[in-house]
């Protein structure tokens, strides 16, 4: 679906924003230390959010690529993903039905796997709860140059849970994490059920996507050359150390992953391989 892959990109560019300054900023920087990029992505895995998750799984290697070209002074950021599942009734209620799936990493294979490995199940959406706890148990770059966001999706009020959505919030954003807020649902009642209001707490964008929308992919000329050209990369790497092998099974299963979520997600996924990240 177009109007989704423009809204996403919207919402990496308008965190990027927040990057520049400390793109072109030189004041008291260490010059051996790399800037980062973080991204958190707390996904609703409740029963009516199968919609969301493919679509997610298509669009993964779309927003990593945004991020491509960011430089600061430079030198390019070390970019770490993690991934969050929240309101599924398959996780723990004293942990309000969350689970931490991937801390902060640059292996993007992992998040992958994981993402596709992801079920739906019912549930509680407590979305203060996960903000707070994405806040709080992640490994935050202490930097305020660094970009640091979270992106959260989800159908059900923000207000919901016994955590309160603008304590977390202003908690987060205290810490130099931005906020931006997918509502699966229309615009109107997204600004209504606190989705804005929460992007605008923490200097996030909000916007609003239909999770049970088929994703339209247009197949383009170049995307067998692309994928004959992914396939002879894939015999370039070579698996080395004692995790070696087992990184080389997993970038297989997520070429598979990729391809089975359409000839675009795989395309992006070449890219990112092709790329510094």
């Amino acid at each position: 679906m177009r109007t989704l892959s423009l809204k996403l990109a919207l919402a990496v560019l308008l965190a990027l924003a927040a990057f520049l300054p400390a793109l072109r900023a030189s004041d008291a920087e260490d010059p051996a230390e790399k800037p980062r990029i973080q991204i958190a992505l707390l996904l609703d895995t409740s029963g009516s959010m199968d919609g969301l998750i493919g679509q997610a799984k298509t669009q993964l290697w779309k927003i990593v690529n945004e991020f491509i070209s960011a430089k600061r002074n430079g030198k390019r950021p070390e970019f770490e993903v993690a991934l969050f599942e929240y309101g599924n009734d398959g996780l723990k209620k004293e942990d309000h039905w969350i689970r931490l799936v991937v801390p902060l990493t640059n292996d993007l294979d992992k998040v992958s796997q994981e993402l596709f490995a992801l079920k739906t199940n019912g549930g509680e959406e407590y979305c203060g709860a996960v903000i707070q706890a994405a806040t709080e148990r992640l490994a935050w770059s202490k930097n305020a140059k660094d970009l640091k966001t979270i992106y959260i999706a989800g159908n059900e009020p923000f207000s919901q849970g016994p955590v309160k959505y603008q304590d977390a919030c202003r908690k987060a954003i205290e810490k130099g994490i931005t906020i931006n807020t997918i509502f699966c649902g229309p615009l109107a009642e997204g600004a209504q059920s606190g989705w804005k209001d929460g992007a605008a707490l923490a200097d996030g964008a909000f916007i609003n996507i239909d999770q049970n929308r088929a994703m339209v992919q247009i197949d383009a000329p170049q995307d067998k050359e692309i994928a004959k050209l992914n396939e002879d990369l894939n015999k370039t790497y070579i698996a080395y150390g004692k995790h070696g092998a087992e990184g080389k099974a997993s970038q297989a299963a997520q070429e598979v992953n990729a391809a089975s979520a359409g000839q675009g997600s795989l395309s992006n996924r070449a890219l990112t391989k092709s790329s510094p990240l």
